[in-house]
């Protein structure tokens, strides 16, 4: 038997979800609408989403205000931890199925690429599989789990972008990427696409621009209105997933939805807002929507095509997006 990562779509033991905790040099003035966002979410998770929530919190204010907004609420489960930021996804473990049973696989964290060095950080894949009773895998290379996509029969997305990066492991190629990725999450299949979304400080997270939401299936962005800086990225990797098989030959279907458009930053800039940034819990999807407007809408329509034994539910995320992310880049799922 060799290593799986299961689907995102396989069901979860649990959900892991980072609470905002920091203010000072971190989320600053954005932190309470921040952490109202995030309880919303985890409500969302526990109630149509049908999943236990594993809120982790890095202070103990986090964890006083964690208590606070959401206590009470049955299926979520507040855990105190440590962390320099939310972004679970990234700096926690990817659950795999071995000839040993579950495991967590860890990798070594650079701040994505050195720009946000944190204390605590390097340390949250350890807490988080001594917290579900699994042994750590430690590999010795750098990766985020936002960087990769898996569709639980060993086919893989990721973007050349980020994973090449010479900020992350210097001197990698396709090859040895390929390797390190069969030996450590079982790929049979890697899928490479090319820039992920402008202004990404991930260096273009696939979980920003594709992802698998069935066997031989992807969605991927289609601009929306006339300010989207990322149309000739979304239709690059549509062109490259329309010619793709997966790992067992089967040719990719690919289901196109609006992006969110335009949505400006505190420095004026587009900020990296997606709506692939969506969760897929037990029971429901979760998509982040950044304001009203008919892109959510119609995107929120695609999702259900693609997810119809699922509510498909809608959540404001535009104070999370100023920390750099979504709803995706806080979790982790535990599969079941």
């Amino acid at each position: 038997m060799t290593v799986i990562v299961p689907a995102e779509w396989a069901p979860h033991r649990a959900m892991w979800l980072g609470f905002p905790s920091h203010a000072e040099g971190v989320w600053e003035d954005e932190l309470a609408q921040a952490q109202v966002e995030v309880a919303a979410l985890a409500r969302a998770l526990a109630g149509p989403g049908r999943e236990t929530v594993r809120l982790m919190t890095g202070t103990s204010g986090g964890e006083t205000m964690a208590r606070r907004l959401l206590g009470d609420v049955a299926g979520i489960e507040i855990v105190p931890g440590r962390f320099g930021d939310v972004w679970l996804r990234d700096t926690g473990p990817i659950f795999a199925r071995g000839p040993d049973g579950w495991s967590a696989r860890g990798f070594r964290f650079n701040g994505w690429g050195g720009k946000y060095d944190m204390e605590f950080d390097d340390e949250v894949a350890v807490q988080i599989a001594e917290a579900s009773g699994v042994l750590l895998a430690a590999h010795d290379f750098i990766l985020e789990g936002g960087a990769v996509d898996h569709d639980g029969i060993g086919t893989i997305l990721t973007t050349g972008q980020c994973v090449l990066n010479p900020n992350r492991n210097p001197g990698w190629t396709q090859a040895l990427a390929e390797a390190a990725f069969q030996d450590a999450l079982g790929a049979r299949k890697v899928i490479w696409l090319g820039e992920g979304l402008a202004n990404d400080h991930t260096d273009g997270h696939v979980d920003n621009l594709a992802r698998f939401v069935a066997p031989g299936v992807v969605v991927c962005p289609v601009a929306f209105g006339r300010g989207d800086v990322n149309g000739a990225a979304y239709d690059d990797a549509a062109k490259r997933l329309a010619s793709s098989t997966d790992a067992d030959g089967r040719p990719l279907k690919v289901v196109r939805i609006p992006s969110p458009g335009w949505i400006e930053g505190h420095d004026g800039r587009a900020s990296p807002a997606s709506h692939m940034n969506f969760i897929i819990a037990n029971g429901a999807v979760i998509m982040p929507t950044y304001g009203e407007g008919q892109a959510a809408d119609l995107a929120l329509q695609g999702l259900q095509s693609v997810f119809p034994d699922h509510a498909v539910i809608g959540l404001p995320s535009s104070a999370i997006l100023t920390g750099g992310g979504s709803f995706h880049c806080i979790t982790q799922q535990e599969p079941a």
